[in-house]
């Protein structure tokens, strides 16, 4: 689950000042430190997740929705591969972070794709769910 859904489900609200969904990330759902929880809204400010209204902190329902349904993809590829070769997930995403390391900054649910196929998963199901 995105992380700024899980502090929207905490506090039951869409709107945030800055050092509350820190203080909610970081603190209340131990989800990362306090640098993370910063970079987070950061980037979610750049792509629109998150709007600043007045010194408040909105989120877009309707990115985060669309955030949840790609992440949701990831797992169901991470899932598939680890069932493919009978490895544990955490092996997988270890893999995946490797790649990323060899690859740069791609999507991650490409990384996980090519991972697939570097490992000779059949990965063709997630072929046209993929937005390259």
């Amino acid at each position: 689950m995105h992380p700024i859904k899980r502090a929207v489900e905490y506090k039951g609200s869409v709107e945030f000042t800055r050092s509350e969904l820190v203080g909610i990330l970081a603190f209340s759902l131990r989800l990362m430190d306090v640098k993370a929880a910063k970079e987070l809204i950061a980037k979610s400010l750049e792509e629109g997740l998150l709007e600043e209204r007045g010194g408040v902190l909105v989120v877009n329902k309707a990115l985060l929705a669309e955030e949840e349904a790609e992440e949701d993809l990831f797992n169901e590829m991470a899932a598939h591969i680890a069932g493919s070769l009978g490895w544990e997930r955490e092996e997988v995403l270890e893999g995946i972070k490797s790649m990323r390391e060899r690859y740069g900054d791609l999507d991650e649910k490409v990384l996980a794709y090519l991972f697939g196929m570097d490992k000779g998963v059949d990965m063709s199901r997630f072929k046209d769910r993929l937005e390259m």
